[in-house]
């Protein structure tokens, strides 16, 4: 008679609460690290903040802190991730009032807009000194951030080509990684109207307008 190879049941249940145990206390422990860097970024107005100091912060200890990431670079591409999966879902929330599918892709491009724009009486860091950095030296972890805010406008984009809205042979997820680009460099690289700053800047309305029709006359 052959032995039985699986293992009972009550011992799998027993790994699976031990590791999902396991798994929540890590998330809780990576969630303290970035919370505490990121009142640190909000205190100093920079990233400009040793590992150290988040530690200390956090009440936690620098071995847990390499247990969960490589170092300083990596804890902020996980805040600069977060920040961009929110407003990935600030626009999905925005665009769900709407049934007109160039309706939605005006509100998400309007909103990206003014959520990427620089701001004197909030500034952020992230965004506007790590992500210039981080295109240059890892451009692939850029791609990979931006993942669910591009997720967001390739489905508008192929809702509006369903509906006949696009030009035939259009490719939503090509299309929305020029938006995306086009819309975030013009809003991080064109202030408010200052005394020192542009004149004219740009408007949330202008850049729908180029995205929408470009700069040809059909």
């Amino acid at each position: 008679m052959g032995s039985v190879s699986e293992e009972p049941a009550w011992k799998q249940r027993a790994v699976e609460r031990s590791t999902q145990a396991a798994k929540q206390r890590a998330e809780q422990r990576v969630e303290r690290f970035l919370d505490a860097a990121q009142v640190i970024i909000g205190e100093k107005g920079s990233t400009d903040f040793t590992v150290q100091e988040v530690v200390d912060r956090s009440r936690q200890s620098l071995r847990s802190f390499y247990l969960h990431f490589d170092g300083k670079h990596e804890l902020l591409l996980a805040l600069f991730e977060d920040a961009l999966a929110r407003t990935a879902g600030q626009i999905r929330a925005a665009v769900a009032g709407h049934d007109d599918p160039l309706d939605k892709l005006r509100t998400a491009v309007q909103l990206l807009f003014e959520l990427s724009r620089l701001s004197p009486s909030a500034r952020r860091p992230l965004f506007n000194d790590f992500a210039p950095q981080l295109l240059i030296t890892h451009p692939a972890e850029v791609k990979v951030a931006h993942a669910s805010l591009r997720q967001v406008l390739t489905d508008l984009l192929a809702e509006a080509a369903d509906a006949g809205m696009v030009q035939p042979g259009a490719r939503p997820r090509r299309m929305a990684a020029l938006i995306m680009q086009t819309v975030m460099f013009n809003a991080q690289s064109s202030g408010p109207a200052e005394p020192d700053g542009p004149a004219h800047p740009l408007t949330a309305e202008e850049i729908w307008t180029f995205c929408a029709h470009g700069f040809t006359r059909r």
